[in-house]
């Protein structure tokens, strides 16, 4: 199938690594040129660097905190001149992803802990989709998928739960203030996800816990219904669809990219 997505502009938060990087690699490999963004310019130049080598196309760095207006402004209008043009894809992965470490309890949720989770997934997403959305309504086209994460659908993280209720919250309004204009906004929600982080992951758990390696890469599969544990390009290639041209039909919901949760019914 041919996304159509040769020639588009794409500006990808978090887009070092992780989820990010498999995103902007997938988006390059389908023609689009890309401007990843995040903190570390060591990071980021080299992450550019290796997707401009794999893909051939034009991949740029664009260095900023989304939780600072001032940056995410300058990073954008970086991004803009880089790339010769609007973005007319954004992608917003830039936040910690959930899973990595225990979630605080209820007597250690502090204010500011709570504050720093907001301010970085929620409203640096909102941060770059203002800067970039007066542009894609001028062009009459746009696309914004906010990664999220399926602690949306569950509990046991109570601050993972809420920033991520409140990126689908974020993004079923965006959708219906931006649709009109030929934008068209969608979450994806991934659950636990392989990544450059994993490995260093098992290792750690399988020490601690006395295990081995293959066993904890086995719980971690187990926990879905495919007994898969999901690579970060399979989560991109649900994002790049949700990017591209083809997903006209879908706007303002949230789509699992998990591997499917036992028992559980979303209608």
């Amino acid at each position: 199938m041919d996304l159509e997505l040769q020639g588009k502009r794409a500006l990808v938060t978090g887009g070092s690594r992780g989820i990010g990087k498999a995103v902007a690699l997938a988006l390059a490999l389908e023609g689009a040129d890309v401007a990843i963004l995040a903190r570390d310019p060591a990071r980021l130049e080299a992450a550019a660097k290796e997707l401009r080598e794999a893909s051939g196309r034009t991949v740029v760095a664009v260095v900023a905190d989304t939780t600072d207006d001032a940056q995410v402004a300058r990073a954008v209008a970086d991004a803009v001149r880089a790339l010769g043009g609007g973005i007319d894809i954004l992608i917003n992965a830039a936040a910690e992803p959930g899973g990595y470490a225990a979630p605080p309890q209820l007597a250690d949720i502090s204010a500011e802990f709570l504050q720093r989770e907001i301010d970085v997934k929620v409203m640096g997403y909102i941060r770059v989709a203002r800067e970039v959305a007066p542009g894609m309504k001028d062009r009459g086209w746009g696309r914004i998928v906010n990664v999220s994460g399926l602690a949306a659908r569950q509990s046991g993280n109570a601050v993972g739960s809420m920033r991520n209720v409140a990126v689908a919250a974020l993004s079923k309004n965006l959708a219906d203030e931006l649709g009109p204009a030929g934008i068209n906004v969608t979450v994806v929600h991934p659950g636990l996800t392989r990544t450059e982080r994993t490995e260093g992951l098992v290792r750690a758990q399988a020490k601690a816990q006395g295990q081995t390696e293959d066993d904890i890469l086995a719980r971690m599969a187990g926990g879905n219904s495919i007994r898969h544990l999901v690579e970060a390009s399979e989560v991109a290639s649900v994002v790049v669809f949700l990017a591209s041209p083809k997903s006209i039909a879908i706007n303002g919901d949230a789509i699992a990219a998990g591997g499917g949760v036992p028992r559980s019914i979303h209608y």
